[in-house]
């Protein structure tokens, strides 16, 4: 009995807690990733296409000597490109050694949400490409899709 209400109140705790995440836009969707792995955001570098690379694979490019994978997330899910050339972000992540950079329309905000205001995927719907998603977040009247970095990389 001791277990379950520690469980319980542990849970509880973990609903209360925050993450922060960094918000972005591909096509007309609002979608964050959560800022732990995020290293940097940068401006649209030349990116060097590789041979025989899958569709989604846009290139490589060099920043600061490291050699790093893009991918291109409209290709990927099937979404149209929108907004200004400008306005155009790579945010680069890092899990572990792994490097690897995402091609955004643009990025709006940083954001902390309560992990209880996330919807589970398996909750709101099930497909094959619901893989990528951790989440839904609502944040006012806004709904933010939360992509699992790790997951995408290792499609």
């Amino acid at each position: 009995m001791e277990e379950t209400a520690i469980t319980r109140s542990q849970n509880a705790y973990n609903q209360d807690e925050e993450i922060q995440v960094v918000a972005f836009r591909l096509g007309k969707e609002e979608y964050a990733v959560d800022i732990l792995n995020v290293q940097e955001i940068i401006r649209l570098l030349n990116i060097t296409r590789v041979p025989r690379a899958e569709d989604h694979i846009e290139g490589v490019v060099n920043l600061r000597g490291n050699i790093i994978p893009i991918i291109n997330l409209h290709k990927q899910f099937n979404l149209q490109s929108a907004g200004k050339e400008e306005d155009r972000r790579i945010i680069v992540f890092q899990f572990d050694d792994l490097k690897a950079g995402i091609i955004v329309d643009e990025v709006s905000e940083v954001l902390r949400l309560v992990k209880a205001d996330i919807e589970e995927t398996a909750k709101v719907y099930s497909s094959i490409s619901a893989e990528h998603i951790q989440g839904i977040a609502k944040v006012n009247d806004r709904l933010l899709i939360l992509l699992d970095l790790l997951k995408i990389l290792e499609s």
